[in-house]
């Protein structure tokens, strides 16, 4: 399991996006459609989290299996 540094700074960078879009959405009075975006974001980082957890758990059980 080699996780890259590129991974990281990917999600940083949606973070980064996300919360510029959200700034300048709640600027322009539209609130809603700011916290649309902040939750889609928050989700697509989620989806990144949960498959390197699920490739963390994979190599554990490799490990501990002996596989």
């Amino acid at each position: 399991m080699n996780i890259d540094v590129s991974t990281i700074f990917q999600i940083a960078g949606i973070g980064i996006i996300v919360a510029m879009i959200h700034t300048v959405l709640k600027q322009m009075g539209k609130e809603d459609m700011a916290h649309w975006i902040t939750v889609i974001g928050f989700v697509i980082v989620l989806f990144m989290v949960v498959r390197l957890l699920n490739d963390l758990f994979r190599e554990i059980k490799t490990i501990f299996l002996f596989q």
